[in-house]
């Protein structure tokens, strides 16, 4: 089906079974818990698999000189070393759409694959790696992203155009009353998912399979394919469990493409996994921003100009930016507004999507940017926010396909006890502790994207769901099985959902919050194709007919489904199909930030003391997964807010603190009390489920919560993220 109308009520309306929206616990805990859920580099396929290992380029730009391998090759069991001079020739292009490796003298970035050391084992590999020799001819690069600001350009890539304009903004600025002229950093961030990427990856004549780490196999194998000359059909990428992805494994990555010409080359199955360490510079991050934020008020705080411009930076030959400035165009009224991305061209790894690309550090400087206006006009945060609440989409002039920010804030501010906050920062005590609070919003596109899907009912009783979908973690197992359980009337330990195999039919995959709403769109089409097929077997009207209990219900009669199905079972297909909707009506979840926090007045250490996020996306799929995808994406709030942060550098292109001991994350320790609330909603224009995407909208507003909740307890305003104790003392002094 086509998504070009608002859905009417439909199956899942009418909760015959009830099964969506419960919180169930996800059907593959327990496999998880116990060991028995296998990840690709736990894989095996046909014969014993050698084992493979990257080694990296130990400068920033340059060429080989030279590359020594002999005393690699006679080490211990070591079967093949690849480099740029046997390698086979390979497919190019952006890393979206290829990912050649080896393929030349060239050195792009710090980190960047010169070798791939393949022996019977992990450890032999490993060892022999280091006996490659590798002298280089270094060049200068530009490694920092204020090195490159004054030479970035307007880039052709991403999802939006890079620029959008509307009204006269300078001059409406310039007459403003009321002006908020600020530049909030944001740093280089990691993924920092806990499995590493890793591929085992073996051939049956020109047949390819790889077991590998990634969250959009659909797409993915087109990228195999086109990488290795090959044709698509030939290539198969299955991966049924994922350790985390944050957007870290949207793209295929060297592991995958040098297991393939390995295992080629030998004859033989071949598996890798980079290390820890290897995974900072042989795969994606998150780029470091500059965001310059203009706010334009009268004194009764209506925006009368807003302007974002983002500097982020990539390696040379993407297109790929940070958009931080797309939320600004659509969150707050305002009749004249600007917003402008540019590019600088940088000398370091593959920067890509992670966590909510764009509103993640958008709203880290856009949300303190209205915290800021509002101390300057004397006026409460939120109801700064509820004066400025649009009517419409402020730059596409097209309704809201459904917008409850202002409810998110309310309940919000209900549920935080937000009438308790000292708007004057630094007056509230506990002993050496300064008590602040902050608030900010969340907003995050829903986007839909083309998914298939094949639901059986055997004979058995049981329906089988396929599709190349992938579950990161985030219960996608669970959630399918729940649509299929309401939309055909049967307990959920009558389904049974099969996904992360490209023999499967093409979906979306995990990625972008479109995850859900497009594979599980795709399958409530396929099983409202089995519905009419089951109806016609059973002689009854499928539009009157009512699916609970195991049977089909229509007129006085009932018929178990089971009576309807023969030796071979019944099957039936369905897509979902991006259409008119999304260029009608702009479509976005919101939510609403609460952060209260504890500055030390003598060492500017800051302590959460408890966080609360009250959301709308649609109809809820699942309340326990759902909660806990918010919940997740809360505390990469606050890991964005206070530590997160690639270093830099800037001499060799190198990030420094390349592990997860010195890359810091939040821990138990550090996230006390975090709570998360959606409030009723659905949305008929968003999908055929009703539903919007959950999964990254967690983060969004929670740093920037934080951010203001610092501000108000110490005074310390910190535009440079992470906020770490360092820069809230240098402002703390003057405070006191």
């Amino acid at each position: 089906m086509k998504m070009s109308t608002a859905i009417g009520p439909n199956a899942l309306d009418d909760g015959a079974q009830g099964v969506v929206g419960r919180p169930l616990d996800r059907v593959d805990g327990r496999l998880k818990v116990t060991g028995g859920a296998r990840y690709a580099y736990e894989m095996s396929q046909g014969p014993a698999a050698a084992y493979g290992f990257v080694v990296e380029a130990s400068i920033g730009r340059g060429r080989i000189r030279s590359i020594e391998t002999r005393a690699a090759e006679r080490a211990p069991g070591v079967m093949l070393v690849l480099t740029y001079q046997n390698a086979p020739e390979q497919g190019t292009g952006n890393h979206h759409d290829a990912h050649p490796v080896l393929t030349g003298p060239e050195i792009s970035h710090y980190g960047e694959p010169v070798a791939f050391v393949v022996a019977e084992s992990f450890e032999q590999a490993r060892a022999a790696a280091y006996l490659v020799q590798v002298a280089y001819d270094p060049l200068p690069g530009k490694f920092a992203l204020r090195d490159g600001k004054d030479l970035a350009y307007v880039p052709e890539g991403g999802n939006a155009p890079a620029d959008s304009a509307v009204g006269d903004f300078t001059g409406a600025f310039a007459e403003a009353p009321v002006q908020i002229d600020v530049t909030y950093t944001t740093p280089l961030q990691s993924h920092a998912m806990m499995e590493p990427h890793a591929t085992l990856a073996s051939w049956e004549g020109d047949k390819l399979t790889l077991h590998t780490a990634n969250q959009m196999l659909s797409q993915g194998r087109q990228t195999v394919a086109k990488t290795l000359k090959m044709p698509p059909e030939n290539v198969r990428l299955v991966s049924p469990f994922i350790g985390g992805g944050f957007g870290g494994k949207l793209w295929v990555n060297a592991d995958a493409i040098l297991a393939a010409i390995a295992a080629r080359r030998l004859n033989r199955p071949v598996k890798t996994a980079l290390t820890r360490q290897q995974v900072f510079h042989v795969t994606t991050h998150r780029s470091d921003t500059i965001q310059h934020i203009r706010l334009g008020a009268d004194p009764n705080g209506r925006i009368l100009a807003i302007g974002h411009d983002v500097v982020s930076g990539n390696l040379g030959r993407e297109q790929q930016y940070e958009g931080a400035a797309v939320q600004t165009r659509t969150l707050y009224a305002g009749a004249n507004r600007l917003t402008r991305h540019r590019l600088a061209a940088l000398d370091i790894p593959i920067a890509s999507s992670m966590r909510a690309p764009g509103e993640a550090v958008g709203l880290l400087a856009l949300e303190c940017a209205m915290d800021e206006l509002a101390r300057k006009l004397d006026l409460d945060p939120i109801e700064l926010r509820l004066r400025n609440e649009p009517a419409e989409d402020p730059e596409q002039h097209i309704p809201y396909s459904s917008r409850h920010l202002v409810a998110c804030l309310q309940e919000g501010a209900r549920r935080f006890g937000w009438d308790r906050r000292n708007p004057r920062p630094g007056q509230v005590r506990e002993g050496r502790w300064l008590v602040g609070m902050g608030v900010a919003a969340a907003t995050r596109g829903n986007p839909l994207r083309l998914s298939k899907a094949n639901v059986r009912l055997g004979a058995d009783g049981v329906v089988t769901v396929r599709m190349a979908m992938t579950d990161i973690g985030t219960g996608t197992y669970t959630i399918l099985g729940q649509i299929a359980a309401d939309m055909l009337g049967l307990p959920t330990e009558k389904i049974r959902v099969e996904l992360g195999d490209t023999n499967f039919p093409e979906a979306a995959g995990s990625g972008g919050s479109f995850g859900a709403g497009s594979s599980g769109s795709a399958l409530f089409d396929a099983c409202n194709s089995l519905r009419a097929k089951l109806a016609g077997l059973a002689g009854m009207d499928p539009d009157k007919a009512r699916f609970a209990d195991g049977s089909i219900t229509a007129a006085g009669q009932s018929k178990p489904l089971a009576d309807l199905v023969g030796p071979g079972g019944i099957a039936a297909d369905g897509e979902i199909v991006p259409g008119e909707t999304l260029k009608n009506f702009s479509q976005q979840s919101y939510g609403a930030q609460f952060a209260e926090v504890g500055v030390d007045a003598d060492t500017g250490e800051v302590r959460l003391r408890r966080m609360l996020g009250v959301f709308t996306a649609g109809r809820i799929l699942n309340a326990k997964t759902a909660r806990s995808q918010a919940i997740g994406g809360m505390i990469f709030g606050v890991g964005a807010a206070l530590g997160e942060e690639m270093a830099l550098d800037p001499r060799f292109g190198h990030f420094v603190n390349h592990d997860l001991a010195e890359y810091h994350v939040p821990v138990h320790a550090d996230v006390p009390d975090v709570e998360a609330v959606f409030l009723p909603e659905l949305d008929d224009k968003s999908n055929p489920l009703k539903s919007k995407g959950v999964g990254e909208l967690g983060i969004c507003g929670a740093g920037a919560s934080l951010a203001n909740a610092i501000y108000n307890a110490s005074g310390a305003r910190i535009r440079d993220y992470p906020i770490t104790l360092d820069k809230i003392l240098s402002v703390l002094p003057s405070q006191s």
